[in-house]
């Protein structure tokens, strides 16, 4: 009796998993083939797992809705069954994402716009004559973006006499703020900055030698004899990459929160040293608002943390006294500066203190590295004086690519996104 049921077990746990491994498509094909594969097709074992995949469906959904798993199917797929290989990526990175800010950063959430609805995005379609990318309408059925408040949703930075916060625009204003002029053809705004003016946009069309849904910032090339000429700071290939590497960055805590904010410092894990008692790291961010391809100009900002033990003795505290540093840029060239204190500051770290300061640079070159030391005193022998490592960082600036509008380029075939769904959809209605 127990190898009996043993065998059962199995048994079912085989049909689960090969069940999990076909298709929604083929379980309405095979609804076709017989009545008894018909009435087999809906069962609702099936169905469960299929809503859990493509919808992200629970239980607990599933019973407030009052539907069986199979009616509940056909009601998500009727409603987004053309995002159907998008949707779970990116109704996942929402949720994420809302569920870290509503813990970290929770002014944000009441920022967030319910969203769009098919008719909605249809008519912005019209209204700007170009055709949104299938990722994009997704995303933007689950969220219409971020209502124009401080802070943005997709980060911030602040710097001394400098401050830049990206909301994520709905998609009717990101029409509004559509391009049609020469050098940024057919591109659409993403984000948008209230301070810098900044956005960041994604290329509708390949125009003007720009890929296809690709996003950048576009920064204008001072050295081109051709006004219209820009320059474009790479930041993804699509919109599904775009976010969701954005929302991976906040999640796992990559993105610092300072203020109620996230703030775009990208810290590498290798960039930490410690010194007896003292541990220094460091993130670091590029600046594309300040920043210009042509000429070279790379503007940087990196945030330094300084964190005394807990464990160390009350006779370890020290005060910084001055900092060294050497940059080597990726041409080779190396330059060594020092000075007293950093931006000003002369910390002094007692056990358990953490000392956090940003500063900047810019460079001709299009990545480069730090690295150096500060030099202590102990505060009850001035006469001991010692050096803290600082651990090399490098500084890298995204890809960029020169837009020259002149050229014109050949037509490429229109992307196919998914093969269409009506007839899927109509089957649904016949199975019903």
């Amino acid at each position: 009796a127990a190898a009996s049921e043993t065998d059962h077990n199995e048994h079912l746990s085989d049909k689960q998993n090969h069940s999990a491994a076909v298709s929604h498509s083929q379980f309405v094909i095979c609804s076709f083939v017989s009545r008894r594969l018909n009435d087999l097709s809906k069962h609702n074992p099936l169905w469960k797992s299929l809503c859990s995949k493509h919808w992200l469906l629970t239980e607990k959904e599933r019973l407030q809705s009052g539907e069986s798993w199979f009616s509940l199917f056909k009601q998500y797929y009727k409603d987004l069954g053309r995002y159907i290989q998008y949707y779970p990526v990116l109704k996942k990175a929402w949720e994420q994402l809302k569920s870290f800010l509503q813990q970290r950063c929770p002014r944000m959430i009441a920022s967030l716009k319910e969203g769009a609805t098919e008719v909605e995005l249809n008519d912005i379609e019209a209204q700007i004559g170009c055709r949104l990318p299938e990722d994009y309408r997704c995303s933007y059925r689950i969220h219409n973006g971020q209502k124009l408040v401080i802070p943005g949703l997709m980060g911030s930075m602040s710097l001394s006499n400098h401050y830049r916060s990206e909301v994520l625009l709905d998609v009717e204003t990101a029409a509004g703020g559509f391009q049609q002029r020469k050098g940024m053809r057919r591109c659409l705004p993403l984000t948008f900055c209230f301070h810098t003016g900044l956005s960041q946009y994604m290329a509708l069309e390949p125009a003007e030698g720009r890929r296809m849904f690709e996003s950048f910032y576009p920064c204008p090339d001072q050295t081109s004899q051709d006004p219209s000429s820009v320059d474009m700071f790479i930041t993804g290939s699509c919109f599904l990459e775009w976010f969701t590497t954005y929302v991976h960055n906040v999640v796992s805590g990559e993105f610092p929160i300072i203020r109620d904010q996230i703030f775009r410092y990208v810290h590498d894990k290798s960039c930490v040293a410690t010194t007896g008692d003292i541990t220094v790291s460091v993130s670091t961010c590029f600046l594309p608002e300040l920043s210009s391809a042509h000429p070279p100009h790379f503007f940087f900002t990196y945030r330094i943390r300084i964190e005394m033990s807990s464990s160390a003795l009350p006779e370890a505290a020290c005060q910084l006294d001055s900092r060294y540093w050497k940059i080597t840029t990726s041409d080779g060239n190396v330059e060594e500066v020092q000075g007293p204190g950093v931006v000003g500051e002369f910390p002094v770290m007692t056990p358990g203190k953490v000392h956090e300061y940003a500063s900047c640079t810019t460079f001709s070159t299009p990545s480069e590295y730090m690295e150096g030391h500060y030099t202590f005193h102990r505060l009850a022998n001035k006469e001991e004086v010692f050096q803290v490592a600082i651990p090399r960082f490098h500084m890298v600036c995204p890809p960029f690519r020169q837009v020259v509008p002149s050229v014109r380029h050949a037509p490429q075939p229109e992307v196919q996104f998914m093969p269409a769904h009506s007839e899927l959809y109509e089957a649904f209605k016949d199975t019903s």
